[in-house]
């Protein structure tokens, strides 16, 4: 999946054909005069023209954009450690769903659900307001000029460079999507109860390699996890009213005194043995049978990723490596709609083109 340009043509075709829908006269309020059409177009082409994604896409427009995530983002890490991790994840849960266009980070309003309270974010994902503070030091420098969807690009890759791990390139010029929908994320995102055949399935899709899932697996080498989300593995793994036995002894037991039967499931526990430096301590710790996650443990146990999980447990470097590939490839992930460039990560700043359509009528 690469990226998409717009075809404007086609748009312009939905334009010159579009019918309004029969109005209802009874108390009808007078109507504003609606735009000239060519003035319409104009705005409408400044949200629909994507642009190639590129390295130092804010050189001449916002030089020190790098710096200012970095800045913000290492801040937030000496304030709480683990927001780095959360902030990291948003790459994953962002890109997946129609795109990295951001549509993540906006809030839900009386006529639409967005993704934040999805299944696999709610009570999950956290930290939006690093990228709040993210957003209003660039507003500040650069006002309307870099997007939501660069940031979470550009502070998950801060997110792991400032935690140990390695420090890449980013492609950058993506625009902010003008809608979101908890459908569309629900429909897309993995549970921790995945096994890796799904999720080889799932990648695929989205024209990721095995070694590219298992490498971006390695994600979960800081921050934490639920006890929600294991609590299957240990008292009723598969419906077995048993624990997964894939799970090494001590670390189950570990694990019972963390997340007991009928305790807060909120409660979080390390998601690999050095849950504050990225590393390949979490690929070590699955050869041995201490994933957290049933989606972590499963690319010991099955085969295809077995050896994938070997390799990057042997070799830091080699992870490193493949790790780095893959975020690129994720980042480059489009879906060719329309979109801008947010004011406010959490609203847009435009009407969707729907309603901007029907005020032609």
């Amino acid at each position: 999946m690469h990226n998409t340009l717009v075809n404007l043509d086609h748009f312009t075709c939905k334009l010159q054909n579009y019918s309004p829908k029969p109005e209802n006269r009874e108390n009808q309020q007078p109507k504003k005069m609606a735009p000239p059409l060519f003035s319409f177009l104009l705005l409408f082409q400044t949200i629909a023209t994507a642009t190639p994604l590129r390295p130092g896409f804010y050189s001449e427009t916002c030089p020190q954009a790098e710096f200012i995530v970095r800045d913000v983002m290492y801040k937030a890490m000496i304030r709480e450690p683990r927001s780095v991790a959360s902030v990291m994840r948003f790459q994953f849960h962002d890109c997946f769903v129609n795109g990295c266009d951001a549509s993540l980070l906006l809030d839900d309003t009386p006529t639409m659900l967005g993704e934040k309270l999805s299944l696999s974010n709610i009570d999950s994902l956290r930290s939006y307001e690093v990228v709040d503070e993210v957003k209003e030091a660039l507003e500040k420098a650069c006002p309307g000029t870099v997007s939501c969807a660069d940031i979470i690009i550009m502070a998950s890759r801060d997110a792991v460079a400032l935690s140990g791990g390695p420090k890449w390139e980013v492609k950058l010029g993506r625009k902010d999507s003008l809608t979101a929908s908890q459908a569309d994320s629900d429909n897309v995102m993995p549970s921790p109860r995945a096994n890796a055949s799904y999720l080889i399935e799932l990648f695929d899709k989205f024209n990721l390699s095995v070694k590219d899932l298992v490498a971006l697996s390695g994600s979960h080498s800081i921050g934490h996890g639920r006890c929600f989300s294991i609590m299957f593995r240990l008292y009723n793994q598969s419906g077995t009213g048993k624990p997964d036995p894939t799970l090494e002894p001590r670390y189950r037991e570990k694990l019972d005194k963390l997340c007991p039967l009928g305790g807060d499931e909120n409660v979080t526990g390390d998601l690999d043995a050095t849950p504050q430096l990225f590393d390949n301590q979490y690929f070590k710790d699955l050869v041995s049978g201490r994933g957290f996650l049933n989606s972590d443990q499963t690319l010991f146990t099955f085969p295809q990723t077995r050896e994938y999980v070997r390799l990057f447990s042997r070799d830091q470097r080699q992870f490193f490596k493949a790790f780095v590939e893959g975020m690129i490839k994720m980042g480059d992930l489009q879906s060719g709609r329309p979109g801008e460039v947010r004011n406010n990560c959490r609203v847009v700043n435009h009407r969707p083109i729907d309603i901007l359509l029907e005020s032609l009528a």
